[in-house]
């Protein structure tokens, strides 16, 4: 017996994803063809389709595309998983719940997912998921044993409104599926879903805020998909800067602060260890658990708005501490003098190391990364791995977790990154775009680049560009740093991030760009369909004046890749 998780009357043709997939940079939002890059399913059209994969990965933004895709006619009939999932599980509980599109969401054993995933078509009805000679009675999923108190219970009858009263259904419902027994206080939200990728995105937002929506603690705001101060006079379309712009109001109207940045841990109030919150965008996520010992599930776009709107959160994931321990076991040979290209690299490989659970790090002791090395391998992770967080021995709060018993042991070693540096420098050397700023630079980021500089400018034609929050340009603004790049022919922009950077701020005629970003090196491909080089920050310092990319990665890499 398998669960119905969401429920809809629908079949296809099975597509069986052999890894996990973000349909935020890992899907075409319009067309619901895979088009990430390193997918091995990549260029599957999923319009349709009854798909299996284990389980989502990647980017909080994969509720809102899903939804966007239904809206377009190219979204799944049916998601079948056979791990936990949250995030694409939202989304169709949304475009089922607020709009009528049906997607169906099951979850199986490995048995009954490993009997699916050979047959050619299915159907789901009525409860029975059949094909060919199997029929599998799926179990709905019910809110009745989660307990209430009565203040949820109010919202629920919808005593505090409507907006909240939808908030809380969907609360309700997504604890069922994760097996919750009740809920829990959140003193904080970050909004993820207030990037535009497809009219969707706005369409909910206006809904929930004409409902009279408004966020009840403190709630931050994730990159948006427009400098929105300026995008007019940088060219930007008025049919998309107009909506994209409008989605950002519509978040500020139900309260939320504009703080338009995906690295809300650079605020100076930072979430303590212990501290319940409720963050979406997946490189925070793992930051706040990992770093700074915070607790958050990854939660989907759409449910994060939920959660400001009640302050209520499902108690269930990492928020329980038994959740936290450490699964797997991913054991480093420390190179000698690495470099900030070191720590993306990683997180890139301990994701594939563990795609669906904590690991413990292991064997970097000696090592002493900076907040914006950590910064970068917690977003870099995020891109190939599902798992909300992980630790590192010596180095992060809760790394002293006893492990799982029988957790599997992975080595990474020098071959693992020489095979990565070549699979994220496989482009042309002649670069014409520096993309910096995945996830947002932070204060002393920018002034390593300065530093990287050295007084050099940047060659005509390379296009460089750091993307930012605001209060971190006030800052280097403050002391110098900001107008000495702007003097050197950087361009810096606020409010939006390379993943939802669009044409023209993405210069039009780069062909191939470089970034020192594991997680834009990866997502890139796909996002804007360009070739991508990856290096450290002084190689991409370097490029950014020579236009081109080093031909040779870093020796600590041993042979040169």
């Amino acid at each position: 017996m398998g669960k119905l998780i969401v429920s809809a009357d629908v079949g296809g043709r099975v597509l069986v994803c052999t890894e996990g997939l973000s349909f935020w940079g890992g899907v075409d939002a319009r067309t619901g063809v895979i088009v990430d890059a390193h997918h091995p399913q990549h260029g599957e059209a999923l319009g349709g389709r009854v798909v299996l994969m284990p389980t989502s990965r990647g980017s909080c933004t994969g509720s809102g595309v899903l939804l966007g895709l239904t809206f377009a006619g190219n979204a799944p009939a049916a998601l079948i998983f056979r791990e936990s999932e949250d995030i694409l599980t939202l989304g169709a509980v949304i475009a089922g719940r607020m709009f009528g599109n049906g997607v169906a969401v099951v979850r199986l054993g490995a048995d009954d997912y490993d009997a699916v995933s050979r047959l050619d078509a299915v159907t789901i009805t009525d409860g029975v998921l059949a094909g060919g000679d199997l029929r599998i009675v799926l179990e709905r999923i019910t809110t009745d044993a989660l307990e209430l108190t009565d203040a949820d219970r109010a919202m629920l009858a919808g005593q505090a409104g409507v907006a909240p009263q939808v908030a809380m259904e969907t609360i309700c419902t997504m604890a069922a599926a994760q097996g919750a027994t009740r809920l829990t206080d959140v003193t904080r939200v970050h909004i993820d879903g207030c990037i535009y990728a497809s009219p969707a995105f706005l369409t909910f937002a206006r809904r929930m805020a004409d409902m009279g929506a408004r966020v009840k603690v403190p709630t931050t705001m994730n990159a948006i998909s427009v400098d929105h101060a300026n995008w007019r006079s940088q060219g930007v379309a008025e049919d998309f800067g107009d909506p994209a712009a409008k989605l950002a109001d519509a978040y500020v109207e139900m309260g939320a602060r504009p703080s338009f940045t995906c690295a809300p841990y650079l605020f100076a109030d930072k979430p303590a260890k212990g501290e319940d919150i409720a963050w979406a965008e997946s490189n925070a996520v793992i930051y706040a658990n990992s770093i700074l010992g915070a607790r958050t599930v990854k939660l989907p776009d759409f449910l994060d708005l939920c959660i400001a709107l009640t302050g209520r959160a499902p108690r269930s994931g990492v928020y329980l501490v038994e959740n936290r321990a450490p699964q797997r076991i991913v054991e480093v040979n420390l190179p000698e003098g690495v470099d900030d290209a070191f720590w993306p690299m990683l997180g890139w490989l301990a994701g594939q190391a563990a795609p669906d659970c904590i690991p413990l790090i292991r064997g970097l002791e000696a090592a002493h990364p900076s907040d914006d090395d950590l910064k970068a391998l917690c977003a870099a992770f995020g891109t190939t791995s599902a798992s909300p967080m992980l630790h590192v021995a010596g180095i992060t709060p809760e790394a002293d977790l006893p492990v799982m018993a029988g957790a599997r042991v992975v080595r990474i070693g020098g071959q693992d990154f020489r095979k990565l540096w070549a699979m994220f420098n496989a482009a042309p050397a002649d670069v014409d775009l520096v993309a910096l700023g995945s996830p947002h630079f932070s204060a002393p980021e920018c002034r390593a680049f300065d530093a990287a500089l050295a007084g050099r400018q940047v060659m005509a034609g390379v296009a460089t560009i750091i993307t930012l929050g605001r209060e971190t340009l006030a800052a280097i603004t403050a002391d110098g740093t900001a107008g000495r790049l702007m003097a050197a022919g950087v361009r810096l922009v606020p409010d939006l991030c390379w993943c939802s950077i669009s044409e023209p701020v993405f210069p039009p005629e780069a062909r191939v760009l470089m970034t020192n970003s594991g997680k834009y090196a990866h997502y890139a491909p796909g996002l804007c369909q360009r070739e991508v080089r990856f290096g450290n920050l002084a190689m991409c310092a370097d490029a950014a004046c020579s236009g081109q990319a080093a031909l040779a990665g870093p020796a600590w890499m041993g042979e040169r890749a």
